[in-house]
């Protein structure tokens, strides 16, 4: 465990080269240390999205949060900023693209990187590690923590994300971890069958566990589906796919 840690306000290069923030954590020293990209949830660049990135430092992992909404509103007034956000359909898929590549980059670019990465997201997140790992080589493992709309009907989509990231299965780059609570509808227990049947059907590397008595957010400390116990052992879940794929 690294108790000495380093965290700050950075910007890097994102989509079409336009610089935009991220909040890096990582272990004080020279390192060298792999680095994850986290992809934040709905509620957008909050102190829980920068704690889990502290979490990493803490951990051994260099961790950069890229701010999505940069193009949106300022993390500052986050709440028109998602009232904006959902007014146009959700993020770009491909300025999510573009910003979590920029942000592999950046982490890439560190002297203290081994050059290994890995990618996580919650919520909107999630969808978005299936949609990033399917369009990038940058990432030699990836977690989905319950991705809504990973899955999604042909009259849910949007000109901002007009595809369903289960269609790119087949392009699915790093060996994906998926943790889902049982209690979730979004996704739905069917809808996480669904994502699975279309791996195992394209050979691809993947675990998923699944929880009963856990719905939606089920790491948020903060709120009432917080489910300790089921928190504790996906998080193991995650240090043992990142400690195989990346250190």
């Amino acid at each position: 465990m690294y108790r000495n840690i380093i965290s700050e306000e950075v910007s890097h290069r994102g989509y079409n080269g336009e610089d935009i923030l991220a909040y890096y954590a990582r272990p004080a020293g020279n390192g060298p240390f792999p680095g994850v990209v986290v992809l934040h949830h709905m509620p957008g660049w909050d102190e829980w999205s920068c704690e889990v990135a502290r979490k990493f430092a803490h951990h051994g992992y260099a961790a950069a949060v890229p701010y999505l909404f940069h193009r949106f509103g300022p993390p500052e007034q986050m709440d028109d900023t998602i009232a904006k956000v959902r007014a146009g359909g959700g993020v770009p898929d491909a300025m999510t693209i573009g910003d979590a590549v920029g942000a592999a980059q950046f982490l890439k670019a560190q002297p203290n990187s081994t050059g290994k990465l890995g990618l996580i997201g919650f919520c909107s997140g999630g969808r978005q590690v299936v949609l990033v790992a399917s369009n990038s080589k940058e990432f030699s493992a990836a977690v989905d923590c319950w991705g809504g709309r990973v899955v999604a009907p042909a009259d849910t989509l949007t000109p901002a994300q007009p595809k369903a990231p289960i269609d790119m299965t087949a392009d699915l780059h790093p060996p994906l971890l998926g943790i889902f609570g049982n209690e979730d509808q979004a996704p739905s227990p069917d809808q996480v069958n669904e994502h699975e049947a279309a791996l195992k059907q394209a050979g691809k590397t993947y675990e998923f566990h699944r929880y009963d008595g856990a719905g939606h957010g089920f790491f948020a400390a903060d709120r009432a589906n917080y489910r300790p116990v089921q928190a504790t052992d996906a998080w193991g879940k995650v240090w043992s796919w990142y400690d195989k794929y990346l250190k």
